[in-house]
């Protein structure tokens, strides 16, 4: 009976075990699942969402179109500009010479003068406003030259959002404000990449659209890997430095070499000169150039007076003109008064006799 007993205690005890075991298993189960949803929440939370930004204005300035365009819109600008300082320096000019003739003048000549200026200088508003006003040629020039470019942007930055997983990607030059944005987040020069990619591509054999392609796959391997980016950049530093070295260590090679050959054709002069019996003259080419700068630097002393008198005696000839007409308009004037005079008289005269 006892063992009986120790049997049914033993069955119970590792009943138990196994239980308290089970449970245990669960709770470590439970546990792991717990870490991974856990972890799966934090590295989620740790990428956040993948931010980019564009300066359109620097991309502007490195498209070939743009800028050709850009320089062309500017020179008619200018024109443009030019023209309406014309028609301001013939109001000038009118109205100080009404002001000058205006006690010699009619009250009819002058509100005739005075017509004509105000019709000039609507004239010349009018002509501002169609050329720079809010809706004039330059304004809507330059939306013709920026909105194809803008649309190639728009395009271009949507494949690389697609391409690269981006959640955001804002214009710096924009109304948005940015207070700070690192350069890491600038994806401007792969914007640029990618537009000068597709203009390339039109012109390029099936040869050189697979090295173009893989040379585009290393590109965007250093921009999705700015560590790479570093060292392929010092690498080509180094190269340049290298290239640089050989080049100078060249060019002195070549500036060591002539001034040998020099020499030696000299040596070889003053042999034979001595054979002959005569005697060369050593050569100095620094006493002319020195010459040569004393003769231009004095030539420019010389020109800058000559300037001066040019200009001085343009301007009083310009004043001599100015005054004649002046002189003129007032005889002519003074003519047409005596003549109403006359007239008067004549017809005063014509009355008294009938």
């Amino acid at each position: 009976m006892a063992n009986a007993f120790h049997n049914r205690t033993t069955v119970l005890i590792e009943f138990g075990l196994k239980f308290l075991n089970l449970k245990i298993m669960r709770k470590e189960f439970l546990f792991i699942i717990l870490c991974a949803v856990i972890t799966t929440t934090i590295n989620a939370q740790t990428r956040g969402n993948k931010v980019g930004y564009i300066d359109m204005e620097y991309i502007l300035q490195n498209v070939p179109n743009y800028t050709e365009a850009k320089a062309q819109l500017e020179q008619k600008a200018q024109k443009w500009k030019q023209e309406v300082e014309t028609k301001k320096i013939e109001i000038n000019k009118l109205t100080e010479a009404l002001k000058a003739e205006k006690p010699l003048l009619t009250a009819e000549l002058i509100e005739e003068r005075e017509t004509e200026i105000k019709f000039l200088e609507t004239e010349k508003l009018d002509y501002q406003q169609k050329r720079f006003g809010p809706n004039g040629d330059l304004i809507i020039q330059k939306n013709g030259l920026v909105k194809p470019i803008q649309d190639q942007v728009f395009t271009a930055v949507q494949d690389i959002a697609e391409a690269k997983k981006y959640d955001f990607i804002f214009d710096k030059s924009s109304h948005l404000t940015i207070l700070f944005a690192a350069k890491r987040f600038d994806i401007s020069d792969q914007v640029i990449r990618v537009l000068n990619r597709t203009e390339k591509r039109e012109q390029l054999t099936k040869k050189q659209l697979k090295e173009e392609q893989a040379k585009e796959e290393k590109e965007d391997a250093l921009d999705e890997n700015p560590e790479l980016a570093e060292r392929e950049k010092a690498l080509l530093s180094k190269k340049e430095a290298r290239e640089k070295l050989v080049a100078d260590k060249k060019a002195a090679q070549e500036e060591a070499k002539r001034k040998y050959e020099e020499k030696r054709k000299q040596l070889l002069a003053e042999r034979e000169a001595k054979k002959n019996g005569t005697v060369i003259a050593p050569e100095n080419p620094a006493p002319a150039a020195s010459t040569s700068t004393e003769t231009a630097k004095t030539a420019t002393e010389e020109a800058k007076p000559n300037v001066q008198e040019e200009r001085k005696r343009a301007l009083e000839e310009k004043r001599k003109k100015i005054l004649e007409e002046r002189e003129a308009t007032r005889k002519a004037l003074e003519e047409k008064r005596l003549k109403e005079i006359q007239d008067k008289e004549a017809l005063k005269k014509a009355n008294e006799v009938k």
